[in-house]
């Protein structure tokens, strides 16, 4: 029998990964045979968040030139690189287009298809459309992944984990606001996939609350106005008649930053400065290990100021007060109040510098006398970060998200550093386009969005639910109706996957903040003594080792792709010391089932066709396995 190997996900992760095993195996595998098993209820390639089957009205959130799923010369890993085609010179767009979900669904299944066709011979795909249950089997031998609608299981002497984004179990919260919706017959939409949630019991002209300011917020935004037949004329919104109003709140009370509209010139911050390789290595070190707030943030808060100032004063020189080089000597050497001081005496504009507390609490100590003066703010607020996140005049801004990058680069060996980080960096980095922050507006215009403000908090009484915002002291909203417009976020124990929380109930290692922890070199997952598991393997954002993004940007470095090039390299040299060794031939039980013998029925119950081999007869599952 040939080995096998189980990728758990077959979405951009699960792609990513295929590609790096086609990359490496001429060098690791040559001429060995090999069945790869990709298990999702979703297309290969797309998976379920990038499937091409969604509504065209839903976009990337980021630029087309920005998004590759190939290697080059600036990722550092073992494995030989393969270039190919970004996003827009695949499908020929303009590099600033922010293409459509079809559309980067389509390209991932491209580069699945291509990645298919480039295995060498002996290495057979099969994809398996069903949700994987649960994973088996000893350390020491063949492990047995149990599918859904499916008696036996496959059989695997590896298991790779690229699961994607997961549901969560509600939380008490949710599940009292729901509870209290069936009783009194409101309507409550939990944390969901906004392409996913079932959007039609929100009635036209009905007040809807809105939890959330994110990129949840915007495609639910879209969806109920222009999907429901509204369109944008210039300026304007001309509603169908068939939208809800929709009144939108949240801890910040603003929406996520404008993408920035224009392109990097002139010399780059050099980075990374005060935040590197000798500084993670140092803090990883520590026996009595580290606090984020008190050891990591002031590094990270030091880098992205020097980001900042290192632009203003090498382009914008007749700003600032001194020259680079004693600036940079003093910053150098400063911490805490003296680089405050410092960056005061040398920046005589208190709009060009960097302030990272206001920039993450906006609306603090702001407070409107009626809802009507909160929308006008509000809408000044948008213009003024669309105004500024599109003239180059203020191109610190963009130093600061490639120092955001260097960060986040960093930050990934130091594994599970708690969630406030990654909204902060999603807040200020990865922000809607600002097309939509303009439909925003035009909405706002319209009368067909409402802000409620910061610190927004919702209660249910009287047989509603109510809002509450700091920004407009006693202000307050009833509607029947209450959608939490953010992502779901699973921890090991709470997620809806249950091949994830049973591997955890067995005893595999989570993190204070629930995530599956795994070895940083090549993602083997730990046990809780720390122990790496020699057979099992996961990658993505339900892990430690989770990037700063979906997809890559070209040309710089991608974390993912170093993950995945060790990990195909891991996962390739133990197939090959098996075959050698003809250790994968040994009896594995899994109850009464013999391995020979479910292995035989895996081979005949597939059809092969161009190396990719189509399971029949299941029904796919809704959600990623």
């Amino acid at each position: 029998m040939k080995p096998s190997l189980v990728i758990v996900g077959a979405g951009p992760r699960g792609t990513g990964l295929l590609e790096r095993i086609a990359a490496n195996a001429p060098e690791l595998y040559a001429g060995s045979g090999l069945d790869v098993h990709l298990v999702d209820p979703h297309p290969p390639g797309g998976g379920r968040i990038w499937r091409e089957e969604q509504s065209p009205l839903l976009w990337m959130n980021s630029q087309a030139q920005d998004v590759t799923m190939f290697t080059d010369e600036t990722v550092a890993m073992a494995g030989p690189v393969l270039e190919g085609p970004s996003l827009h010179e695949w499908a020929g767009l303009d590099g600033r287009t922010f293409a459509d979900r079809q559309r980067q669904g389509a390209y991932l299944r491209w580069v699945y298809e291509n990645t298919v066709a480039a295995l060498p011979p002996g290495i057979t795909v099969h994809h398996h459309p069903a949700r994987a249950l649960r994973v088996g089997g000893p350390r020491a031998g063949r492990q047995q992944v149990w599918l859904e609608g499916r008696p036996r299981p496959l059989l695997a002497d590896l298991v790779v984990l690229a699961l994607g984004h997961l549901d969560a179990e509600l939380d008490e919260e949710q599940r009292e606001l729901a509870a209290y919706a069936r009783e009194n017959g409101l309507l409550h939409l939990p944390p969901d996939f906004t392409a996913d949630s079932d959007l039609s019991g929100l009635a036209p002209g009905e007040p809807v609350l809105v939890r959330g300011f994110g990129l949840a917020f915007v495609d639910l935004m879209v969806l109920l106005t222009e999907g429901r037949g509204g369109r944008h004329d210039g300026e304007d919104y001309v509603p169908s008649g068939r939208e809800p109003v929709l009144y939108v709140g949240s801890r910040r009370g603003v929406p996520y930053h404008s993408k920035i509209g224009y392109d990097w010139e002139g010399e780059r911050p050099p980075l990374p400065r005060f935040f590197g390789p000798g500084e993670v290595d140092e803090l990883l070190a520590r026996p009595a290990g580290f606090d984020f707030r008190r050891d990591v943030w002031p590094l990270v808060e030091k880098e992205l100021g020097f980001a900042h100032y290192h632009r203003l004063f090498t382009s914008h020189p007749e700003r600032t007060a001194l020259s680079w080089a004693e600036f940079e000597e003093k910053y150098a050497a400063g911490d805490g109040a003296d680089l405050q001081a410092l960056v005061a005496s040398a920046v005589p504009d208190p709009a060009d510098r960097l302030d990272l507390a206001a920039l993450d609490h906006p609306l603090d100590g702001v407070r409107h006398t009626s809802p009507e003066e909160l929308q006008t703010g509000l809408r000044t607020y948008i213009e003024n970060d669309l105004t500024r996140r599109h003239n180059s005049s203020y191109s610190p801004d963009l130093a600061v998200f490639l120092g955001l990058l260097s960060v986040y680069g960093q930050l990934v060996r130091l594994g599970d550093i708690g969630s406030w980080w990654h909204g902060f960096f999603s807040y200020l980095a990865s922000g809607p386009p600002g097309p939509r922050l303009r439909q925003m507006l035009a909405l706002s215009r319209a009368g067909v969005l409402r802000f409620l403000g910061a610190g927004m908090t919702v209660t249910a009484e009287d047989g509603v639910f109510r809002a509450r915002s700091a920004t407009v002291p006693g202000a307050v909203t009833e509607a029947r109706a209450l959608v939490e417009a953010r992502l779901p976020h699973p921890t090991v124990a709470q997620t809806r996957d249950a091949l994830l929380r049973a591997l955890w109930e067995d005893g595999a290692a989570a993190t204070p903040e629930g995530l599956l922890a795994v070895d940083p070199a090549d993602g083997r997952v730990l046990d809780r003594s720390g122990t790496p598991h020699p057979r099992r393997f996961a990658l993505g954002p339900h892990t430690d080792a989770r990037g700063s993004g979906a997809f890559t940007r070209p040309r710089t470095g991608g974390p993912a792709f170093r993950q995945n090039d060790a990990t195909a390299r891991a996962a390739l040299m133990f197939l090959r010391d098996l075959q050698d060794h003809g250790v994968h031939d040994g009896d594995v039980h899994d109850g009464d089932v013999h391995h020979r013998e479910v292995q035989d029925h895996d081979v005949h119950d597939h059809d092969v066709h161009d190396r990719g081999v189509q399971e029949r007869g299941l029904h796919p599952a809704r959600g990623a396995a």
